[in-house]
């Protein structure tokens, strides 16, 4: 039988470094990391092969005394804790003093330091984690580490490392992760000799487009909301921006990256409404809470956190997303690109932010100017008369606003005689409702959405707005107004229904028939009445009063279908904006119907009042335009 040992310092090293060192952009993030809790302004990163044969960084932070040195190469020796209260509030990226360590491990590694006005520089040299003695050396002030030869020592890790363009992938990904939190710091990446990246010290919305391209910031809703010692800033991309892959989140937690569940769902949820099927969105991020909320102290190499309130945690982000994104959706008419309050962030030097990271609870400094100025929300409302849809046809249930007659005029003088007799009349919705504040215009009496032309090939609404033409896809437009009542009803208790004066019934399996018969009376808060007549006859009595023009059959099936596969209790909770969707898209008005130029300006009023109507229910976009300038290109004129 095998005694019990002691294992050597030298392999305790190596088998944390399995751990923390993964591979070369592992050690590149402790490496920057330390920079950073330095107090660096300056960061430079060179990289050979990858990261496998070589990785330098660089920096002009407060340096190491030569004293100290020795202690920097030893495992769990660090200036960021002393004590188990310093754990427990951790306000510095690194902390377990573990990461130098490791790195010598498995490397050839020098470390070169010059502290803040000391005359010279000392290194020390350590290879297969012996250490050489400290000697002098020319360094300016500030600190450089340098990798050499991952895993020259360990073949066996040395070969599940990838290629080298593998390599260098994820330690350009690691860079760029750090260099987006902390936008006050200048950094620059080299791979092979060659320039890569030079950021300089910049503002956040700059950053962010340096990183993540402007085309993200152009199609970017400001986030900046704080509540209960918590705060959430940074960009959200808008729905239509979505991506195939999770490769465009960024999440900081106090300046760290991190990948944590209770973030990733709680946005998640904050975009269900508006993401179009498997879908992800892009974001970046910076959530800031008090040091001692947070357990960082969770993973080798820091990439998750646990929170020790997480429900609370979870509601304020999500709400805070969902805010953002309603509010967008919802004036997202009043604008002409998606993001023209971004376009508005300064960017002179008054408003470049401190060297200190985004997000980090300590030293704070007051901000001369705002880092993302608010959205004017002050312009005034319009008050409209609506006007009554023609007798010819069935009319959709919309508000129906009535335009201020001497501009519709002045935009068509063309319209059709019986359009143009058409005697006003309020018309109000079935049920009363609410919806949210008119989207004010743009002066003239023309309202963002402008004014309807016709209808093409009974799919899309043409409508002529002040500075060019607004394409509406109506069905998808119907869908989520038709939903955002739906919700607003269920919210409310019940959502009314319309009594059918003559029954419909249609054939049902037994299984639909039990299943109507159980839950009738719940199904009832849906705005659905549903009778029984036989083991395989059902009749409907009646339908949500916005959906009555829709399927009954279809919309019966529908609701059937849902509960019996997740019951009525999962219905009316998680899964209610599901069910609330799928009925929304059975009422929406369909393709090839024949709308009046009154109804389709019906349409176009309420989009502009609704929350998130730029897109269905499926996340797809509802209208878009094409400007002046856009048409005048598309022919040439001008040119």
């Amino acid at each position: 039988m095998k005694r019990i040992q002691k294992l050597s310092d030298h392999l305790v090293n190596q088998i944390a470094a399995g751990e923390v060192v993964e591979r070369p952009a592992s050690a590149l993030k402790e490496m920057l990391e330390n920079s950073l809790d330095a107090g660096a302004s300056k960061i430079s990163v060179d990289l050979a092969q990858g990261g496998i044969k070589l990785i330098r960084v660089s920096d002009n932070g407060s340096g190491i005394a030569a004293d100290d040195l020795t202690l920097a190469l030893d495992r769990h020796a660090t200036s960021k804790i002393a004590c188990l209260d310093d754990l427990e509030q951790v306000a510095t990226l690194g902390f377990r003093g573990e990461g130098l360590a490791s790195v010598a491990s498995v490397s050839r590694l020098t470390l070169v330091s010059r502290p803040q006005g000391e005359p010279h520089a000392h290194q020390i040299v350590a290879i297969d984690g012996t250490l050489h003695p400290v000697e002098p050396a020319a360094h300016p002030e500030g600190t450089s580490v340098e990798m050499v030869d991952l895993y020259f020592n360990t073949p066996a890790r040395r070969k599940f490392l990838k290629s080298e363009a593998t390599e260098y992938a994820h330690c350009a990904a690691t860079f760029e992760r750090i260099a987006l939190a902390h936008p006050g710091v200048e950094m620059i990446l080299r791979h092979n000799g060659k320039v890569v990246s030079r950021l300089p010290a910049q503002s956040l919305a700059d950053r962010v487009g340096a990183i993540l391209g402007r085309d993200f910031v152009d199609a970017s809703l400001i986030i900046d909301s704080a509540a209960a010692g918590l705060s959430l800033r940074g960009l959200v991309a808008s729905p239509t921006f979505s991506k195939a892959s999770r490769d465009a989140q960024y999440f900081y937690v106090n300046g760290r990256f991190v990948r944590d569940k209770t973030a990733q769902h709680a946005l998640r949820q904050a975009y269900r409404d508006v993401l179009h099927h498997e879908r992800h969105p892009a974001y970046a991020l910076f959530f800031t809470l008090d040091p001692a909320g947070v357990d960082v102290n969770v993973h080798p190499t820091k990439i998750e956190v646990r929170f020790r309130e997480s429900q609370a945690i979870h509601q304020f982000l999500f709400h805070s997303v969902h805010k953002a994104l309603a509010a967008s959706a919802g004036n997202n008419a009043t604008a002409a690109t998606p993001n023209a309050s971004v376009a508005a962030v300064p960017t002179d030097e008054s408003s470049k932010p401190v060297p200190t990271p985004i997000g980090m609870p300590v030293n704070p400094t007051p901000a001369t100017a705002p880092l993302f100025p608010p959205v004017r929300t002050d312009s005034p409302a319009r008050s409209h008369t609506p006007f009554a849809p023609r007798f010819e046809q069935q009319r959709i249930p919309l508000t129906v606003a009535r335009e201020a007659v001497g501009v519709y005029d002045k935009l068509f003088t063309g319209l059709r005689d019986e359009e143009r007799a058409t005697t006003p009349q309020p018309v109000t919705d079935p049920v009363p409702f609410t919806p949210a504040p008119p989207a004010p215009d743009n002066g003239d009496g023309i309202p963002p959405l402008g004014f309807a032309l016709a209808q093409l090939h009974g799919v899309y609404i043409l409508a002529q707005a002040v500075d060019g033409l607004v394409l509406v896809d109506m069905h998808a437009a119907h869908e989520r107004i038709v939903y955002e009542r739906l919700k607003n009803a269920l919210e409310s208790d019940v959502i009314p229904m319309q009594p059918l004066l003559l029954p419909v019934s249609f054939g049902a399996d037994r299984f639909e028939a039990a299943c109507a018969q159980e839950h009738g009376e719940a199904m009832q808060k849906l705005g659905i009445e549903l009778a029984p007549l036989s083991p395989t006859q059902i009749a409907i009595r009646g339908v949500p009063i916005w959906l009555k023009d829709g399927d009954a059959v279809e919309l019966a099936r529908a609701v059937l279908k849902d509960v019996r596969e997740h019951g009525m209790s999962a219905v009316l909770t998680e899964r209610r904006n599901e069910l609330l969707a799928g009925m929304a898209c059975h009422g929406a008005v369909r393709a090839n119907r024949q709308l009046t130029l009154t109804e389709m300006n019906a349409l176009l009023r309420d989009m502009e009042a609704t929350e998130r109507s730029g897109q269905c229910n499926h996340g797809r976009p509802t209208w878009t335009r094409l400007s002046m300038r856009d048409l005048d290109k598309l022919f040439m004129r001008g040119q």
